[in-house]
């Protein structure tokens, strides 16, 4: 289809792709998408995850690797991302409706924010000419390149459409996603007084902790369970939360230059080795609540009358961390995204179809005051069929 058609259209169906830091799989969901800028109408048609298997898992966790390993990624997530994109087209031809775009957010490999050093760039693997082979629809895709080239931190990106979701004209609400890094959305009325940040690890803390202390055999603490028998280690603790980027101010974006478990966690882990996993995982649960709830109270409750808090991504589905978040936030109403017609699965899916729709648009849809851009500016590279 051609690209001025496509802007004309009164909606379009797009299929929102999403691969986060914790390695777990492709997130799809295909959305209809109408208008654009603050009058966008979206419905979830439909999403499904697509799990990674061990060995895809284990190369994208790579600490380090050879450009040929990198260009070896490139491709084969390409075909991941294709594949779930296939899918989901199947899914559409059955309501009937067509697909007219693909949203990528590719698969983090690397990201040096401005904050790091004078090294700043952020590097996305998943070939969109392998996705527009197979699929024959415009892929959009590469969307932190462009904010951080306005000086940005290029993260969160979300924010965008975390206001166009959950705005509400009586009240401020809060959107926590908790994937591999955890990060805060605060959603006022006024797209002007909102603001975003990265408050630190999420799943990529836990989930790393699982594979150093079961030698790679368990990659997760499925609802929290091990947690749950554990009891925090106060020195531990103290450790985890002492980390320097929690006391930086907003804006901010991390990743796991700061967090992955190999800097963060495998030496501080093989010096507790007498201590019981399930201590051990307690503890780095309990640290990624903490650091949620400290973000808020530093950052956002000093500024913002907060009525609702929602929390989406994997991390909604450890219940042990929810828990513990939910304690830390007396007084305020916790939901999950899923209250709200988004499954916590499908939120950030959902947010690249939206980004993906106002790049077609011609639409910016960076958060400048989230990412530190230096002006609003229209995200994203377009590869036609």
């Amino acid at each position: 289809m051609d690209l001025r058609a496509l802007q004309r259209k009164p909606s379009r169906n797009i299929i929102g792709l999403m691969s986060g830091t914790s390695c777990d799989g492709v997130t799809a969901a295909l959305v209809r998408v109408k208008g654009t800028g603050p009058a966008i109408v979206i419905k979830l048609i439909a999403c499904e995850n697509f799990d990674f298997d061990s060995e895809l898992r284990t190369r994208l966790l790579a600490p380090r690797m050879d450009a040929r390993e990198v260009c070896a990624l490139n491709f084969e997530m390409g075909r991941r991302f294709a594949n779930a994109a296939a899918a989901m087209q199947a899914k559409a031809a059955l309501e009937p409706a067509e697909v007219d775009l693909i949203a990528c957010s590719g698969h983090t490999l690397a990201h040096l924010p401005p904050r790091r050093s004078d090294q700043i760039g952020t590097l996305q693997v998943g070939e969109t000419a392998v996705i527009v082979e197979q699929c024959r629809v415009p892929v959009v895709s590469d969307f932190r390149t462009r904010d951080m080239a306005a000086g940005g931190q290029g993260a969160p990106l979300v924010p965008y459409a975390d206001w166009i979701l959950f705005r509400r004209p009586e009240r401020t609400s809060l959107l926590l996603n908790i994937g591999g890094i955890a990060n805060v959305t605060v959603v006022p009325p006024e797209m002007k007084d909102l603001i975003a940040f990265d408050t630190g690890p999420g799943n990529m803390a836990i989930d790393g902790a699982m594979r150093l202390l079961t030698s790679g055999k368990e990659h997760m603490d499925k609802d929290g369970a091990m947690a749950a028998r554990g009891v925090v280690i106060d020195e531990f603790l103290d450790y985890l939360l002492g980390h320097p980027y929690f006391n930086e101010p907003p804006p901010k974006s991390t990743g796991r230059e700061d967090f992955g478990p190999e800097v963060y966690l495998r030496d501080a882990i093989a010096s507790r080795r007498d201590r019981k996993p399930e201590d051990i995982i307690a503890t780095v649960t309990t640290a990624v609540a903490y650091s949620i709830v400290r973000a808020f109270n530093r950052f956002v409750k000093p500024n913002y009358e907060v009525t609702r808090f929602i929390i989406g991504g994997g991390g909604a589905h450890n219940s042990t961390l929810l828990k513990r978040i939910k304690a830390g936030l007396p007084g305020l109403t916790v939901r999950l995204t899923d209250s709200y017609g988004i499954p916590a699965d499908a939120r950030e899916a959902v947010a690249f179809a939206i980004l993906g729709n106002e790049t077609i648009c011609g639409t910016p849809s960076n958060v400048p005051q989230a990412t530190g851009a230096s002006h609003a500016c229209v995200l994203g590279k377009i590869t036609p069929p």
